[in-house]
């Protein structure tokens, strides 16, 4: 039998879901080395302001948008000093344009009075910026500073996550808490990247792939409906 016809048991401990996570880590790290924040920035500021910008818009739209953005003010200084208007006008096209430019100049404002100019280094401090939740806190330290705090969760990792039975939750808070618990350490970084390019390529959310999947045999496929005309349970009506 095709073993993407099978639909593994879901993990139901803790450390079912420790050995689920490690192994789907492996896989997925073995598969997509390369794989890295879709975000274009140079610096710790352009990656904060560039993942406040993502917040429902897609990232080839906010690379788009900070090109220009960051060659008219490349410092938190220097869009400290911009008009809110100003702002609106050039990142528009990413939605939600006033209440993200908003956050972005008091933002900028707050790296100025608080932190010299510098975005800072720690969780604690990124999340008590304007416009700064656990989210893009975790994104700017895992791709800027390189340090594991958190796993990033998104639509895609949130759903990829659930789909292998590793949360429950589709608040990113309560799920994060379960993939900090299950997801090695050394993989909380590269994790979210991976599963984005997982889910983009292979592990869709209508009609994921499962029969091109490289976890169809550890993924119970939570959520998934079965291919028309198959059933999950036997001819007596069992599972």
């Amino acid at each position: 039998m095709n073993r993407s016809t099978l639909r593994p048991a879901a993990p139901r401990s803790a450390a079912d879901r420790a050995r689920q996570a490690a192994t789907v880590a492996e896989r997925l790290a073995e598969a997509h080395p390369e794989a890295r924040c879709s975000l274009d920035f140079a610096t710790p500021f352009q990656l904060l302001v560039a993942t406040i910008l993502s917040a429902q818009c897609t990232d080839k739209r906010v690379n788009v948008v900070t090109g220009a953005l960051f060659r008219r003010w490349p410092t938190p200084q220097a869009m400290a000093a911009a008009e809110q208007p100003e702002i609106e006008e050039m990142i528009h096209s990413t939605g939600f344009f006033r209440a993200k430019a908003k956050n972005i100049l008091a933002c900028c404002q707050a790296l100025v009075d608080r932190h010299g100019g510098e975005v800072p280094e720690s969780l604690e401090a990124l999340v008590k910026l304007p416009g700064v939740g656990r989210k893009t806190a975790n994104v700017v330290l895992g791709c800027a500073f390189h340090t594991a705090v958190g796993v990033v969760v998104d639509t895609h990792v949130g759903r990829l996550s659930r789909r292998l039975g590793l949360t429950r939750h589709t608040d990113a808070v309560r799920a994060e808490r379960d993939l900090i618990a299950a997801v090695p350490q050394s993989h909380w970084i590269g994790w979210s990247h991976r599963l984005i390019e997982h889910g983009r390529g292979v592990c869709s959310a209508r009609v994921p792939r499962c029969g091109a999947c490289l976890l169809a045999d550890i993924c119970p496929r939570i959520g998934v409906q079965p291919a028309a005309g198959k059933s999950r349970r036997g001819p007596m009506g069992t599972g």
